[in-house]
């Protein structure tokens, strides 16, 4: 691996950079509220090869609009399911804007 490889990562969305320390420091929570995103499966963050939890900038926005909700008097479960609600609204809508251009999105072959 080259510098150049390790740095293109820092690009990466999905590049689990953050620790739960690190991730809850950012997000102004605690490590608790993370603990208890990922056991209401909204976040799955990935584990280090000594088992610590590790998050991406894309989990931690997710995790940032949870915590919106909460602080917005939204029960933890709830908050969840809405992100979790909003995010596949987002999908459609690109499916269906896609559609409207003309294009389609990637999709898998027919089962044989």
């Amino acid at each position: 691996m080259t510098a150049d490889d390790s740095f293109s990562r820092l690009d990466d969305d999905d590049y689990p950079a953050y620790t739960m320390g690190r991730a809850a420091e950012m997000l102004g929570t605690t490590q608790g509220f993370l603990r208890a995103i990922g056991e209401a499966r909204l976040i799955t963050p990935l584990r280090s090869t000594g088992g610590h939890r590790r998050y991406s900038r894309y989990q931690l926005r997710v995790a940032a609009r949870a915590r919106e909700l909460v602080d917005g008097g939204t029960p933890i479960e709830a908050a969840c399911r809405i992100v979790i609600l909003e995010d596949q609204l987002e999908e459609a809508q690109r499916i269906n804007a896609e559609h409207r251009q003309g294009t389609k999105p990637p999709s898998t072959p027919p089962a044989a």
